[in-house]
């Protein structure tokens, strides 16, 4: 039991870092990609197929699984490794995001959040303590600190509210975990696009001494040069022995200029969401499967690639199955999509440990968007 992060290697020209995060259920190589199953499922995609895709941690969303089925019924199925039939780490978020983007359904205070479920209308009382019993209940490796995330555009005053809620939030999810030695509970750093307030949030936090730290909102709205700018300001001041996770992040060129910061874990729901579009990542481009051009094209969608989608169909079905509108097309490309952003990540962990990461991934540090 318990939890330990090792820095296994660093790039000599960033602050990018190679390390291993260790969990009850297992490790988490850094840096590393990890897919989203906000309701305990990652769409479209099982157990087996995020095994084999590289998938080392999931997450699943508090908010959403208190509301359906309820935590009480995760509970006594033995927990949410059980109930979703996965057996390696687990991260589930503390739902504050969720319950901040209700903004006509909820009132914030300092005692936290009342809103209106949107599910069947009953009213919610969502506090620090709250969100914490649910995830104590749900039993995930690493859990969220309840937040307050401010909206992009904010003032500078509300977010100083927000930063400072969040801190004393802190105060009271620490005091509510009941199960630190089985569940890592990680601070989230806020402070809009404001550096001052940023820094001044990380280095209050990292006092903590937490098993981890994450850096929250953003990519909620702010464009990419902002969110490059903000990482960078703010993981420095982070623990260097402890993970640092950013959260909502999983484009190839965000990734890949907070890795150089030295940001060492992300989450994001674009790959599922494209694949569900109809859309491909591959090597770094989106490609838009119902394109004509793709109706007679009989190779893999991407030779290199490893997964099933790859190794066993054409672009020319894959274009069928999207034009058609049929799921397996929409799982395919799902599959696909996750497992490149997990090999891209794998990849730079790779570059990083033989020290070409600026050689080999230098375009995407620089600023244009991807």
């Amino acid at each position: 039991m318990g939890f330990s992060f090792q820095s296994q290697s660093c790039c000599s020209r960033t602050r990018a870092r190679v390390g291993v995060f260790h969990t009850p259920h297992g490790i988490m190589e850094t840096p590393r990609f990890m897919p989203v199953g906000t309701v305990g499922t990652v769409k479209g995609v099982t157990p087996a197929q995020l095994k084999a895709a590289g998938a080392q941690t999931i997450l699943a969303n508090t908010y959403h699984l208190h509301l359906q089925p309820g935590e009480a019924i995760i509970e006594a199925a033995g927990g949410l490794h059980r109930f979703m039939g996965w057996n390696s780490p687990i991260l589930t978020d503390s739902g504050g995001f969720q319950v901040f983007s209700l903004s006509e359904l909820r009132q914030i205070t300092d005692a936290g959040v009342t809103f209106r479920s949107p599910r069947d209308g009953r009213i919610i009382d969502f506090t620090p303590e709250r969100s914490i019993a649910i995830q104590n209940a749900l039993g995930a490796d690493i859990i969220m600190a309840f937040d307050e995330c401010p909206p992009y555009p904010a003032t500078e005053e509300e977010v100083i509210v927000a930063t400072e809620r969040t801190y004393r939030w802190l105060e009271r999810c620490i005091k509510a975990h009941q199960r630190p030695q089985e569940q890592a509970l990680f601070g989230i750093v806020q402070g809009g696009v404001y550096p001052e307030l940023r820094i001044a949030a990380a280095k209050s936090l990292a006092e903590f001494d937490l098993p981890g730290y994450a850096i929250g909102g953003v990519s909620v709205g702010e464009p990419p040069e902002l969110i490059n700018n903000i990482v960078r300001a703010t993981a420095p001041y982070l623990p260097q022995d402890k993970p640092r996770y950013l959260m909502g992040v999983g484009t190839y060129r965000e990734m890949a200029q907070a890795i150089a910061a030295g940001v060492d874990m992300f989450d994001c729901v674009i790959p599922t969401r494209l694949g569900r579009h109809g859309t491909a990542l591959v090597r770094g481009e989106r490609w838009n499967l119902k394109n004509a051009r793709f109706r007679e094209d009989f190779q893999p969608l991407d030779e290199s690639c490893t997964c099933y989608a790859c190794q066993h169909f054409t672009r020319a079905y894959l274009n069928h199955l999207v034009r058609s509108r049929e799921m397996l097309g929409y799982i395919l490309l799902s599959l696909h999509n996750i497992t490149e952003l997990i090999r891209f990540t794998v990849e730079i962990r790779a570059a990083i440990l033989g020290d070409r990461f600026v050689s080999e991934f230098g375009h995407w540090l620089e600023t244009a968007s991807c």
